[in-house]
């Protein structure tokens, strides 16, 4: 049985002769076959019915030679139906005419008489061409969905204290720029969360966000990650790929953790920058790029310009406003509706029923001085909430806090002022406020790596 897979046609021809012959042919080879002799009649039978592909006679009997009549019925069906993939035929065509059907958005031109496998070769063809419209328009809308779901507003806080309503109140303004922005502050604070309330706010909130982990992208990788590349560029380029930047065409592109970039990932990037254009690996093709960029890092850039670790124009690059945010010491005030945030997802991530913070279970966190931020309050949160039995979270929900509590402020004479014992505390909180990273801990120390590690072998930690 031969296989109908050109779908719904629709032929228009004044000619009885004509659709007879079509239909009798294409019957065979397509799931419907639909004939209309007036021309008058496609704006409804194209608004009201869907068609895989469209044969249009150039001529009809006000017109016999000309083809006018064929262009302005091909005009209209494109007004109803910008993606129709329409057919054009006629008896009396020519190469000039031909060339002026695909420039008016036919997709290609049959003479008649046809021969029966060309004309079916065409439809062929064309039914492929049909086929992919279909699916770009499907992607397009899985795309729309998909960015819409990311993007919404659901997962982003506003706090309540002082130092939050001034942030906010600065990113107001912002958000509704272009200006590239440049987010400081410690591990936790919620860097990815301001950026992308940032890209909520702007003119680019209906498109994508993209974001990327400049600390985890290693150096033989870089280009090939942000810029994409070709097949067979290199060993493990088994296919056409598009880079990061290129993927954020026409939304916001974060780059986390900039400070971690070598010097060549910071001259590739600041060309990229400049230009505003990327080469993929493999190619000599520039492809113009267009991308608000929001930046972040925990690392004093300032510094590390002074010290040559980082390029100074791509400091004036990529932070037209600087924004820094407070850490979660400094806005105690905010514990509170983080609290009812995190605990309202975690009853429905576990399937509990909803825990509120007491108030005994909040003077807790407010003793503790949170070295990992935001983020250390979700975990503990999300601990407390699956370990306790309780509808409400007090003290001792939280007993795993008070390992790393920090010392009160005011000494008394009872604490030890061995100089040893002062240098391994103040090693053992640099590492674990920065989570085990050597580099950082000795860069808060004021210590080479090598010097931390003899002083971690020394303390036996």
């Amino acid at each position: 049985m031969e296989e109908k897979n050109l779908g719904r046609i629709l032929v228009i021809d004044d000619n009885e002769d004509v659709l007879f012959s079509a239909k009798m042919l294409l019957r065979k080879h397509a799931k419907e076959v639909v004939m209309e002799k007036d021309p008058r009649k496609i704006p409804f039978l194209v608004s009201n019915e869907d068609f895989d592909l469209i044969l249009l006679d150039m001529n009809f009997s006000q017109d016999i030679t000309s083809g006018q009549e064929g262009f302005y019925w091909l005009k209209e069906i494109l007004k109803y139906d910008p993606s129709a993939v329409v057919v054009m035929i006629t008896a009396f065509g020519d190469v000039e005419m031909a060339v002026k059907a695909l420039k008016e958005g036919a997709t290609d031109f049959v003479l008649k008489p046809w021969e029966n496998q060309k004309l079916l070769a065409t439809l062929s063809s064309a039914s492929k061409l049909r086929n992919s419209y279909k699916e770009v328009s499907q992607l397009k809308e899985v795309n729309r969905t998909l960015t819409s779901q990311l993007n919404t507003p659901q997962n982003l806080i506003e706090g309540n204290s002082a130092a939050m309503r001034q942030l906010f109140n600065i990113i107001e303004k912002v958000a509704r720029t272009d200006a590239d922005v440049l987010l400081l502050g410690e591990n936790g604070t919620g860097k990815e969360v301001i950026a992308r309330t940032i890209h909520q706010r702007s003119s680019r909130a209906d498109k994508v966000f993209v974001s990327v982990d400049m600390g985890a992208i290693t150096e033989s990788l870089f280009e090939s990650e942000l810029f994409g590349h070709k097949k067979g560029a290199f060993t493990d380029a088994k296919e056409d790929r598009i880079g990061r930047i290129e993927a954020a065409n026409g939304g916001t592109l974060f780059l986390d953790e900039i400070g971690n970039l070598s010097p060549a990932m910071q001259a590739k990037l600041l060309t990229v920058l400049q230009r505003r254009e990327i080469i993929r690996v493999g190619t000599n093709k520039p492809v113009p790029v267009n991308v608000r960029l929001i930046c972040a890092t925990n690392m004093p850039l300032k510094e590390m310009v002074q010290r040559n670790e980082f390029r100074q124009d791509l400091l004036y690059r990529i932070n037209t406003v600087e924004l820094n945010l407070p850490p979660l010491r400094d806005r105690l005030d905010d514990i509170p509706l983080f609290a009812d945030h995190f605990l309202g997802i975690y009853a429905q991530k576990y399937k509990q029923p909803a825990k509120r913070l007491g108030d005994a279970g909040l003077a807790r966190l407010r003793r503790y001085s949170w070295p990992g931020n935001v983020r250390e309050l979700q975990h503990a949160l999300e601990r407390a909430s699956i370990m306790s039995d309780n509808r409400e979270l007090q003290a001792e929900d939280f007993f795993f806090l008070a390992e790393t509590e920090p010392l009160a402020t005011n000494q008394t004479e009872s604490q030890s002022l061995d100089l040893d014992e002062l240098e391994r505390e103040a090693v053992q909180r640099a590492i674990q406020k920065h989570e085990g990273n050597i580099s950082k801990a000795a860069k808060e120390l004021g210590l080479s790596r090598g010097a931390l590690y003899r002083r971690l072998e020394k303390y036996e930690l």
